[in-house]
């Protein structure tokens, strides 16, 4: 970057996000005010300069009389006054700046959070390919405060040090024009030094800000997918990716202290070199006036000159650390800035487009060809030729990749062709406004997203943007806080519809549409069973609610607006048969006077379709009725004979009119006497892989219940201890940069003893020759002075920047693996949220790492400035240090108070931040949703609200802190004003000399200034102790504490390793099917989830699994099948009963390491950022690396390798960020081979085949048969096609083993599973 493109940056970052003219007038006035509080102390230098000819006059004349030192003493006091006078003003100049700037800092983060935010939700879904939720997550947070600590309070205070600066050289000017003269060098050194400088440290600090967004997208991922994390024990491995993407920040950060360090010795080189340069040529000027009386400058003047210049140049050295917050604020929002000025490729909040009153519904594909552009070389479509008819029911069916769901998402307009053209009733759909388009269109996803609303509100945001006249009205409470504050009303205890026709018939119309098209969803039943009916929260990405719950809530969303297309992509795969069969029957009923898009593996599902397209390979191999193709014999003909459960017509009709109650002849070695609680069970959470319970559900049900994480009250000498085993290696660099503080802090002190005996010497009473040789001796020890602290100061701030960094990175890795540590009811309580427990790597990382060198540094020297100079004012002239000391509780108390209130505000709101990103970065994960819904604007409204309190208290608390700020100012200068006034009668009582006097006002002087400087730095300092407060708290909770070493390991995990190790070298011998099964038996078990203790999930259920046995749970969505397999990888304790797992009771001990035998195949298909490679290794055993070869046999018999090796990169290929780059059925198969990996003893399948097609699910199974052999395979699955060879089925109902038995003994017996079977099986 070009330096006139650097001095750009910062204007256009104070400018940016088009600021209001309020904000116009805060940043003017903040200007004119900071400008005008930089003149009165040079207007005070020059009264001290009077002042200090006052006292020359009564220590020459010794014949003075008492009526001339009455007179004289006068004098002094008018002099002392208009000092009080000029100290005022400045009081209120300094207020008024640092109010208008802390007020202007903080709307503008919060117009760039918002236009960040707001021009991420209308880029197109394939941006984000490149842009993980993470990174959104570490921009929201770390990179805004970085923006706002660089252009709040601190602007004020550096306009009013170049104020001070220019005026302090007019004066100078005035007063002595050649000695002004020459020191005016000091400005282009200081310019050059600091442009140079800020260069490197906005340079380094720009990649430390993207290797941190790199590391937080890595913690996002896991955190936001714990259970496959902690299923496979992936923690350590995603832990090392973590570290290595932290390593590289920390190397640019210890680059940055040394850049920092190098610009601050220099500045403050140049200062102390340009104080030795003013006396040299300021005691030749005195010596000419005392040797000539003429062509010289008198005492005073030389005194003022110099006096307000080297305060100049003193105060302009204090803003160094001010300089790099400035630059890394330019490079956090250069981060924002090319997300923010980006235009999207397609834009659903334009307004721009043909807007079309109706739609027909009648879209064409012609010549169609679509590729991804993060992978531009796999052809998804290839000349695709189709017709949807208007008012038609249209299902594609195809092997999973074969570009189904893409189809679903350029209908959408999702995403625009690569080649050819997609029209609507005509219509090509780029000349059409996009948020039109979609408002006729409701899509339900292969993978549906609910937002972390109110079921309720979930299902409402189908109406956001409905193409419904009669839906227009109502949309003013769609967008607004109606609808949230309803269901927290209803979560309080008040019924709904009662609260409903408070707010009015709006709300209410909302309401009954909600519901209608709940029961049309068939999910009106188990929402009104659960707590708090709609009023439930889902949890962020719906997790809190079952992978089948939360399909039939997204059809719900999808049918309240009656849409004149409606698009369903899988959106029956996690239901049961039961409860698909009446959504399609309402389908079917509503399906009238609507186009329907069907996608589905299940063929049982589209037999009734009017045209059934087959896809392969992105092309289309036949189309036609099921009739019609069944005929052809071809492609569609095989996969429904893959899909056939019954033997025969005849079993069929035999099985059907087989009695429904010869349930006396169950043999199941299940006891199945336990109590089924009432049909609340249902709403046990039977919760899939990243949302296995409700712990958020009522917690934050109450704005008064704190979101995590908490702030712990803790001490400055316990935050000391706890990081003190961190600090301890790097005692050496401590001690090193602790001396160069100490001299930086000391040499303040020298400068004072140096400035009184060289202003003392430069009596005109004494000899030319004696004033000139003062002048040479002390100009030179001001010049050893300055290269003294040139040395120091790189000390003092490289050393304090590289501990800091050093310190930040053990930090942020040992947070990250306490998290892990956590089991799933730790990280599902007190409202802990994904995005709230990241905060503690990304915002609290970021505040750690504000306490960086320079602000260390700045703070130790300072303090150890005021403790050295309150040391020698005593020991020159107590009596006049005793006096001025008597302020100097004032000073601190103010600085203190300053302190108190930023503090109190941070840990008030500290949430609501939190809260605000956890927002931003799940519309980033739910994109699609956001999209197809056209709910831009709801989520930023929603965003906006969650940060009304912090912004309500703003403007009160910004007018506290500045008045404390202020007051700082105001009392040094009274210190001053008093020291003058006091010291003026010892010297003229001549209990003191001149120099005595001069050292303690000027030792006084430099400390006041520093001090209020120094709480400048109050917000870094008041974010930074409860950062560090809470990163203790999260690190101690684990099994390691707070160190500086991680290259240590924790012993038991030593221990464990070689165990792993060990287990790992006999599985090494060995192959798929060759391992040693292991039993698992649930005993009485009686479980509820921690958030929901009085619901009964688990009514005393008892079962057993033999081992080497193929077990399969089947049952309705929310019966408790998922959590079953919760229990049996203990990720929830239950609170009766006992898990057994080869004897073994698993409940009853902290130690996992029996996961290290269980594989899991999760009912959402996980996938994280990295190559194909690195998701299927997460898999291995902990300690056990595996070859490309195991991982290559574990994808053949998982039916992927074939596709792995078609791709350019083969198992280098990037899965991209959740996985996005695979369609769902290959992202299934992957998860199974990361399962395969493992080798394991047991094998848990949530749901392995619901998002695959027939073939590739008979390829699987022949894979799985093979991969088995010899070890315990537990499924659960709604298609019973997956799981008909099992050797036993358990029939959950209700939390409840009510049958089991193979599937033809269930065919025969169990009227429900033979219902099952019915509606699965195809008609040929």
């Amino acid at each position: 970057m070009g330096l006139a493109q650097k001095l750009a940056g910062y204007p256009r970052l104070i400018l940016a996000g088009n600021p209001s003219k309020l904000d116009k007038s805060l940043l003017l006035s903040g200007i004119l005010c900071a400008i005008a509080s930089g003149v009165p102390f040079p207007l005070i230098g020059i009264i001290f300069g009077q002042l200090l000819n006052d006292f020359n006059t009564a220590t020459c004349d010794q014949s003075e009389t008492p009526g001339s030192a009455s007179q004289l003493q006068n004098g002094i006091n008018g002099k002392i006054l208009m000092i009080v006078y000029l100290a005022i003003a400045q009081f209120v100049m300094i207020g008024s700046h640092l109010f208008c700037f802390s007020t202007f800092g903080a709307r503008l983060a919060q117009r760039l959070r918002e236009r960040y935010l707001q021009n991420l939700l209308r880029q197109e879904p394939t941006y984000f390919d490149n842009l993980p939720p993470g990174e959104v997550a570490s921009r929201l947070s770390a990179d805004i405060q970085t923006i706002r600590s660089g252009t709040s309070e601190k602007v004020g205070i550096c306009l009013a040090s170049v104020s001070f600066f220019v005026t302090a050289y007019i004066v100078a000017f005035i007063k002595d024009h050649d000695l002004a003269a020459m020191l005016i060098s000091l400005i282009p050194a200081y310019f050059l030094m600091s442009f140079v400088g800020s260069h490197y440290i906005e340079k380094y600090a720009g990649l430390m800000s993207d290797y941190a967004a790199s590391a937080a997208s890595i913690a996002s991922e896991a955190l936001s997918n714990l259970t496959v994390v902690q299923a496979f024990g992936a923690n350590k491995r995603l832990e090392e990716k973590f570290s290595d993407a932290l390593q590289s920040s920390e190397r640019e950060g210890l680059k940055k202290s040394l850049a920092i360090g190098i610009q601050s010795g220099v500045l403050y080189f140049v200062a102390y070199s340009a104080n030795a340069l003013a006396f040299w040529q300021g005691s030749k000027s005195i010596a000419d006036f005392a040797e000539h009386r003429s062509n010289g400058a008198s005492v005073g003047a030389t005194f003022t000159v110099i006096f307000i210049l080297v305060e100049a140049t003193l105060l302009l050295s204090q803003v160094a650390p001010f300089v790099h917050l400035f630059m890394a604020a330019v490079a956090s929002f250069e981060k924002l800035r090319t997300d923010m000025d980006r235009e999207p490729l397609i834009d659903g909040t334009s307004t721009l487009g043909l807007t079309l009153s109706k739609v027909a519904g009648n879209f064409e594909f012609r010549d169609v060809s679509f590729t991804y552009p993060s992978r531009p070389e796999i052809i998804v479509l290839d000349q695709v030729n189709i017709s949807i008819p208007a008012l038609k029911h249209t299902a594609i069916i195809g092997l999973s990749g074969s570009g189904k769901s893409t189809i679903a998402s350029l209908a959408t307009r999702l995403f625009d062709p690569t080649h050819g053209e997609i029209s609507l009733d005509g219509h090509d759909l780029k000349t059409l406004n996009t948020r039109s388009l979609r408002s006729f269109i409701s899509l339900v996803q292969q993978e549906p997203s609910l937002l972390d609303r109110s079921i309720l509100e979930n299902i409402a945001h189908g109406l956001v943007n409905s193409s419904n006249p009669e839906h227009v009205h109502l949309k003013t409470i769609l967008l607004g806080p109606e609808l949230a504050d309803l269901a927290a009303e209803v979560r309080e205890g008040q019924n709904l519809l009662t609260a409903s026709e408070k707010r009015g018939s709006g709300v209410v119309e909302v309401v009954a549409l909600v519901r209608k098209a709940a029961a049309l969803a068939d999910a009106d039943t188990f929402i009104e069973k659960l707590q708090f009916g709609y009023a439930t929260l889902a949890g962020s990405s719906g997790r809190l609610i079952s992978g089948g719950q939360k399909q039939r809530v997204a059809l719900a969303r999808a049918l309240v607006k009656d849409p004149a297309v409606l698009i369903l992509d899988e959106a029956t795969a996690a239901l049961d048969s039961r409860s698909e069969r009446r959504i399609q029957e309402a389908i079917a009923k509503i399906a009238g006077g609507r186009t329907v898009l069907t996608i589905a593996h299940r063929l049982s599902t589209i037999v009734g379709a009017d045209n059934i397209i087959v896809m392969h390979k992105g092309r289309v191999v036949e189309e036609g009725s099921h009739s019609t193709l069944m005929a052809k014999g071809g492609a569609y003909a095989d996969l429904v004979k893959l899909q056939s459960l019954a033997t025969s017509h005849e079993s069929r009709d035999s099985a059907t009119q087989r009695d429904a109650t010869s349930e006396s002849d169950d043999f199941s070695e299940t006891d199945v006497d336990a109590c089924v609680t009432k049909g609340s069970a249902h709403e046990s959470v039977e919760e899939k892989e990243s949302g296995l319970s409700d712990g958020q559900g009522v917690e934050v049900l109450s704005s008064k219940t704190p979101d995590e994480p908490e702030t712990p009250s803790t001490s400055v000498w316990m935050l000391l201890k706890g990081y003190a085993p961190a600090v301890r290696p790097h005692l050496l660099m401590l001690t090193a940069a602790l001396i160069g503080s100490t001299i930086v802090g000391g040499a303040f002190s020298g400068e004072a003893v140096i400035f009184g005996n060289t202003v003392g010497s430069l009596d005109i009473c004494k000899t030319p020759s004696s004033i000139r040789s003062s002048g040479n001796f002390y100009g030179l020890m001001f010049f050893v002075l300055a290269i003294i602290e040139l040395f120091a100061n790189v000390v003092s701030w490289s050393g304090f920047g590289w501990i800091s960094e050093k310190i930040v990175y053990s930090a942020r890795v040992l947070s990250f693996r306490s998290l892990f540590e956590q089991d799933l009811q730790w990280h599902q309580s007190k409202g802990r949220t994904p995005a709230l427990l990241l905060s503690y790597i990304t915002r609290d990382g970021n505040a750690l790492a504000g306490l960086s060198g320079s602000v260390i540094g700045t703070f130790l020297s300072i303090t150890i400035n005021l403790v050295a100079a309150i040391v020698l004012t005593h020991i020159i002239a107590w009596k006049i240090a005793l006096v001025c000391l008597a302020l100097v509780p004032l000073l601190l108390g103010a600085g203190l108070m300053e302190l108190r209130v930023l503090g109190q505000f941070e840990e008030r709101h500290e949430n609501a931040y939190s809260k605000s990103v956890d927002i931003g970065t799940e519309a980033i994960s739910s994109i699609k949703t956001v999209s197809s819904l056209s709910l831009e604007q709801e989520t930023l409204n929603v965003y906006r609200r969650s940060l009304k309190g912090p912004r309500q208290e703003t403007f009160q608390v910004t007018l506290q802190a500045s008045f404390w700020q202020a007051l700082t100012y105001f009392l040094g200068n009274c210190v001053n004003a008093l020291a003058y006034w006091w010291g003026s009668k010892q010297i003229i009582a001549g209990n003191y000399t001149q120099t005595q006097f001069l050292i303690v006002v000027f030792s006084l002087l430099v400390s006041a200034m520093l001090w209020s400087q120094m709480f400048a730095l109050a917000p870094e300092l008041s974010n930074g102790r409860a950062a560090m407060a809470r990163i203790l708290s999260l690190i101690d909770i684990g099994s390691d504490k707070l160190r500086g070493d991680l290259s240590k390991r924790r012993p038991n995990n030593e221990a464990s390793s070689e165990k792993d190790l060990e287990s790992t070298r006999e599985a090494k011998s060995s192959h798929y099917g060759s391992h040693q099964a292991a039993a698992v038996q649930f005993r009485d078990v009686h479980f509820s989830y921690p958030a929901r203790p009085s619901v009964k999930v688990l009514s005393g259920l008892s079962m057993e699994i033999p081992a080497g046995s193929f077990a399969a749970l089947v049952g309705p969505s929310g019966a408790g099948k998922s959590t079953i397999i919760t229990l049996v990888e203990r990720f929830y304790t239950p609170q009766l009963g006992s898990v057994i797992i080869n004897g073994v009771d698993v409940t009853k001990s902290g130690d996992v390491s029996f996961r290290d035998s269980i594989a899991l195949v999760p009912q959402e298909n996980v996938l994280f950022e990295g190559t194909i490679e690195f998701n299927i290794s997460l898999g291995a055993k902990p300690g056990h690396a595996v070859s490309l070869e195991d991982i290559q046999e574990a994808c053949k018999l998982a039916n992927i390798h074939e596709v792995i090796d078609g791709l350019p990169n083969g198992y280098q290929t990037l899965c991209g960020p959740n996985g996005n780059q695979f369609s769902g059925g290959q992202k299934q198969r992957l998860a199974i081979a990361r399962a395969l990996v493992r080798q394991p003893k047991i094998l848990i399948l949530d749901e392995p085949t619901s998002a695959l097609d027939a073939e590739s699910e008979r390829l699987l199974q022949n894979g799985l048969e093979k991969a088995s052999e010899g070890i315990t395979v537990i499924a659960i699955a709604h298609r019973l096609n997956t799981i008909r060879k099992a050797d036993r089925i358990y029939l959950i109902e209700a939390g409840q083993c009510v049958d089991s038995g193979t599937h033809e003994e269930l065919l025969k017996r169990s009227p429900s599973y033979r219902l099952n079977v019915m509606h699965q099986t195809v008609a040929e």
